[in-house]
């Protein structure tokens, strides 16, 4: 994976973070990642990273929406969601409750304000601390689906 923007200062980088991944839509569906996150901004960030890298996202702002689409997707192979959040659970909660009631989906936590250890996490779960590298997500969720 390459940067598509080499940085320059004082200008926007290009749309494209992380190098697709081709090929997929001609194949299979691209895998399907659930993005949880209460922030609009930083939803709206996630979701350009993990869009350009190929992926299909379904966005929602919480733990009892997640719930939602897991249960009504059979397709989801990967959650990226925020600790801190409005709702019945917060992200660790999720996790581990998606980790028991959904074992083959992938888990990636991330956080600005905590630091989440191994021990919190569920078996198999990443973490990211907040504000992440895009081609670091990149690859980790192409890691965590191939």
């Amino acid at each position: 994976m390459l940067p598509i923007d080499k940085g320059m200062s004082g200008r926007r980088p290009q749309k494209n973070i992380c190098v697709s991944l081709s090929g997929w839509e001609k194949v299979a569906k691209a895998p399907a990642v659930l993005i949880v996150e209460d922030e609009p901004l930083v939803r709206l960030g996630a979701v350009r990273i993990i869009e350009d890298a190929g992926f299909e996202v379904i966005e929602v702002a919480n733990a009892d929406e997640a719930i939602r689409v897991l249960e009504s997707r059979s397709d989801i192979r990967v959650i990226f969601t925020d600790i801190q959040m409005p709702g019945s659970m917060d992200g660790l909660k999720l996790a581990h409750a998606v980790r028991h009631r959904w074992p083959p989906i992938k888990i990636v936590v991330t956080s600005g304000r905590e630091l989440a250890t191994e021990q919190d996490l569920p078996e198999g779960g990443r973490f990211f601390r907040k504000p992440y590298d895009p081609i670091a997500v990149c690859e980790t969720l192409r890691e965590l689906v191939l």
